[in-house]
């Protein structure tokens, strides 16, 4: 691991001060400040948004089609990415026409609301800044999530409304960054959201509340899990036979960056974040101290990188509450993805809306895509003026996950003091200029990948 050297090394954080940067909801602001966010909203008198995505992925793709269906004008007007094949393929997924094709059809047919002249279409390491400094008014921080505290810092310091992806960080350098940048984007009355969708969705608002009024009781635990069969491998031969030259160690893990720490954080942290979150969410707090153990089992291959193929970790909230958190990607074990909560009255299956409580419950109302209606408030707070601000939150659950990871690394019980305050970054994206750069983690004279190992690995 290196070690980070960005200004905002708060190694002399508390807990008592990571609770206090803020809530999840923003500060008031008054009416004059509520105006001139709707007006800095628009550029020139007009009233459309004007978006710049950065990072033109699967997800990306999607959260810009999101933001371009949410109500008033908006207008995607430049796109930033390190690599020219994936620009050009987000593009043609969002201007072509319904007709043309049998997907998804909320990503297609957008082509009046999509304004990206050549002038504005970005390549490279640097093309994130050039997007932003395009004359857009807010920002889509798609990339892998080990760019995030960088694009979030350089977004806020040119005053642009973000929306950016969970993780936001995959290092506590990283935490460090985006709560510094969270309370620069308060200061100066920038809406930012981040992709936590479950806190959008109907029946898990509706839920959770059922379970604060009391509905089975005080929340004795929490159980999270994320188990599944894995995700996509883009394998180095494939990368180059489609490419048709050999790539770069850097291009290849760019490339391949969900088996990379410094890109993905592990899957604990870049997919079974959501789960974590609702259960911060559902407890109003975050977990002091985390043990747990975790591996590889049947991720062996080169092409796996680093990241381990199961985690189970214990968290302990500052009550004595814990959450018990799973998340596996091993083929042919037992599948579950989902949230329950125990209660001294009862039990709840958060993510099937029900409650078994002196009363049962179920869930009954609209299901709204909760992908469109996180970017719906967002939007109709740029456009109203009204505070917005998640990136508090997204940064705390967002530790929470790397406190567990740390947890699986070490085979240590790690407290969130001592995990905040760690030095050890994965890497330094701000030093990065070219796919030539060396890659901040190489491969041994086998093309093995340096793995965590419990008992050995240190991570504070």
């Amino acid at each position: 691991m290196n070690t980070s050297n960005t200004p905002q090394d708060m190694s002399s954080t508390t807990r008592r001060e990571f609770l206090r940067t803020g809530s999840a909801a923003v500060a008031v602001g008054t009416l004059a400040s509520r105006l001139n966010i709707a007006r800095a909203a628009h550029v020139a008198g007009d009233d459309t948004i004007r978006i710049a995505l950065i990072g033109c992925g699967g997800r990306g793709t999607q959260a810009a089609s999101q933001a371009l269906n949410t109500p008033g004008n908006v207008k995607l007007v430049a796109v930033a990415d390190a690599f020219e094949d994936r620009l050009q393929a987000c593009l043609g997924q969002l201007t072509k026409s319904p007709a043309d094709s049998n997907d998804d059809k909320a990503h297609q047919g957008l082509g009046e609301k999509v304004d990206v002249s050549k002038e504005r279409q970005f390549v490279g390491f640097d093309a994130y800044q050039q997007a932003i400094d395009s004359g857009v008014d807010m920002v889509i921080l798609t990339t892998p999530p080990g760019f995030r505290p960088l694009h979030f810092d350089a977004a806020v310091r040119a005053g642009k409304h973000v929306f950016m992806e969970k993780p936001v960080a995959v290092d506590a350098p990283g935490v460090r960054s985006v709560l510094a940048a969270a309370e620069e984007a308060k200061k100066k009355s920038l809406c930012v959201g981040v992709g936590f969708q479950f806190r959008h969705d109907s029946l898990y608002r509706d839920t959770i509340k059922r379970l604060h009024e009391g509905a089975i009781g005080d929340i004795l635990q929490t159980q999270a899990y994320f188990n599944a069969a894995g995700v996509w491998v883009r394998d180095r031969a494939s990368l180059e036979k489609a490419a048709g030259r050999e790539l770069s160690e850097m291009e290849y893990q760019m490339r391949n960056w969900y088996y990379f720490n410094w890109l993905c954080g592990d899957h604990i942290v870049e997919q079974a974040i959501h789960y974590h979150d609702v259960s911060n969410w559902l407890k109003g707090d975050y977990p002091d101290k985390a043990q747990g153990m975790g591996g590889r089992q049947v991720r062996k291959g080169k092409d796996t990188g680093q990241i381990f193929d199961h985690h189970m970790v214990e968290f302990t909230y500052p009550d004595g509450t814990q959450m018990i958190s799973q998340c596996r990607h091993i083929p042919n074990c037992w599948n579950h993805v989902g949230i329950q909560a125990i209660g001294s009255n009862g039990t709840a299956d958060i993510g099937k809306g029900r409650i078994l409580g002196e009363e049962k419950w179920r869930y009954r109302g609209p299901t709204p895509n909760p992908y469109q209606v996180e970017h719906d408030e967002l939007f109709a707070a740029i456009r109203s003026g009204t505070p917005y601000n998640n990136a508090e939150n997204g940064a705390k659950s967002t530790m929470t996950v790397i406190l567990g990871r740390m947890a699986t690394y070490s085979g240590k019980v790690v407290k969130l003091e001592e995990a905040l305050a760690s030095s050890q970054a994965f890497a330094d994206p701000g030093s990065y200029h070219s796919f030539e750069d060396q890659a901040p983690v190489l491969p041994d004279s086998e093309g093995n990948y340096p793995i965590a190992v419990p008992g050995v690995t240190q991570v504070l």
